[in-house]
């Protein structure tokens, strides 16, 4: 029909990635090691939430947890599953997503005990097009599953829609303002139920201009608290002062993260 996008069932989805499996080796999108489409090691690199902290911190940024850095193996297991058709990546990476909702959750009790609302932000109709898929929607189904199973009543909602008319310059190359400009009136919102607890939710937090006019669009819905949750952050660059020799050895543990 016309308009209509034809969806292949489920079972013929799975049926054609296990036939995938058997034709052609898998590697893992990490690190390239044979076996598993994310080995052992990547993923626990995803089972390490810490706030996203933007270098430019923008006004109105939501209080905002990644299951890990946006560095080292993560960065190609991330772009092989946006860019280049890896869909099986969505299991780990959507797990890795549902730690970090969990993890905002209980570092701001204020946000209420409600359903969890998991809103995608949503990529343009043109890289719907390219991708062939909606990623982030595919990241939040798998993230509300794993919470579900956990026992936390969550469900992808989508809230959040993209405002047309105005053409969207690529973020390549654009400074923090620029983003914010770039994004500026993007998103509508409509809200979601009373009572309910919204966690908007993306693949990667760069410079944090997405998810600032994300949730502006939702506050200016109605809604007071607005958190997020992403699958990596590029970390922030902090400089150091040169390193001094001290006598006798000691041990330097990580501080845990305060997410409150």
């Amino acid at each position: 029909m016309d308009g209509v996008r034809y969806q292949p069932p489920a079972v013929l989805r799975h049926g054609g990635r296990a036939l995938a499996d058997l034709l052609l080796p898998r590697t893992c999108a990490g690190c390239a090691l044979p076996g598993a489409v994310l080995c052992r090691r990547c993923r626990t690199l995803l089972t390490r939430p810490r706030l996203a902290q933007p270098r430019r911190h923008p006004p109105g940024f939501p209080p905002t947890v990644a299951a890990g850095a946006y560095a080292g193996p993560v960065q190609p297991a991330v772009i092989a599953f946006k860019e280049h058709g890896r869909a099986e990546l969505a299991g780990p990476l959507g797990t890795a997503l549902g730690l970090a909702v969990a993890a905002v959750l209980l570092g701001v009790p204020e946000a209420g005990r409600g359903p969890v609302l998991l809103v995608p932000v949503p990529s343009s109709a043109a890289a719907v097009r390219r991708r062939g898929r909606d990623h982030v929607r595919e990241l939040a189904d798998v993230a509300g599953a794993e919470l579900r199973a956990a026992g936390v009543p969550a469900r992808p909602v989508p809230l959040l829609t993209r405002v047309g008319g105005r053409r969207v310059r690529d973020s390549a190359g654009l400074d923090a303002a620029q983003r914010r400009a770039n994004l500026a009136g993007r998103y509508r919102a409509r809200p979601g139920p009373p009572g309910a607890r919204l966690v908007l939710v993306d693949d990667v937090v760069t410079s944090g201009a997405t998810l600032t006019e994300a949730a502006r669009a939702l506050r200016a819905a109605g809604e007071p608290v607005v958190l997020a949750a992403v699958v990596a952050a590029t970390p922030r660059q902090v400089r150091r002062a040169a390193p001094v020799a001290l006598a006798g050895a000691f041990t330097v543990r990580e501080p845990e993260v305060d997410l409150r």
